[in-house]
């Protein structure tokens, strides 16, 4: 297993740990998800039920680690690829720290790094890592988030507002140009 990536709060690599060691200590280690949109839909997740934290939860489409050596720019595409058998440009919009717990031994601490995605073709997902994913429209997600915020995991409820915020931005930005 490649050893994740370890930070400091200002994403300076000091050092690296397998996955398991540095969710159970709740180290901090760089991360990335990417959100993919088409139109006024967003493309999301079930995470899998075995999973061993947030099974079951709704996420964005895509969320990973990079490894040791690897840029963002290689590994986004990287696990595009391998967690849903897709090709698309994706570019970052911004960052952020959070921190879960979600047993004694089991933290969540990442430096995660935000990425969005265009893209409208099909998706052959793996299965070991995804339940179902699903087109959702932008009103239709912030609603289920407003009424069920425990059905998504905790990086996505950070994460998604921000996203959809930028989103509407851009939109409003554009619409202004005419």
């Amino acid at each position: 297993m490649n050893p994740l990536i370890l930070t400091d709060l200002f994403d300076n690599e000091i050092g690296t740990m397998s996955k398991s060691e540095a969710h159970r200590l709740g180290r901090l280690h760089r991360a990335f998800s990417v959100f993919i949109v088409d139109g006024g839909k967003m493309l999301i997740q079930k995470r899998h039920r075995d999973k061993y934290h947030s099974g079951g939860l709704w996420a964005n489409a895509c969320c990973s680690h990079p490894v040791q050596g690897e840029t963002l720019a290689q590994a986004v595409p990287r696990r595009l690829k391998e967690e849903l058998g897709i090709q698309c440009t994706a570019r970052e919009l911004f960052s952020f720290v959070y921190f879960t717990k979600y047993a004694p031994d089991l933290f969540e601490y990442e430096y995660d790094h935000v990425f969005l995605a265009e893209y409208s073709g099909t998706c052959d997902f793996d299965r070991d890592e995804i339940e179902e994913l699903q087109w959702i429209s932008f009103g239709e997600l912030e609603q289920r988030m407003l009424e069920r915020p425990q059905d998504f995991a905790s990086w996505f409820m950070i994460a998604a507002p921000k996203v959809l915020c930028l989103l509407q931005q851009e939109k409003n930005s554009r619409d202004d140009r005419g």
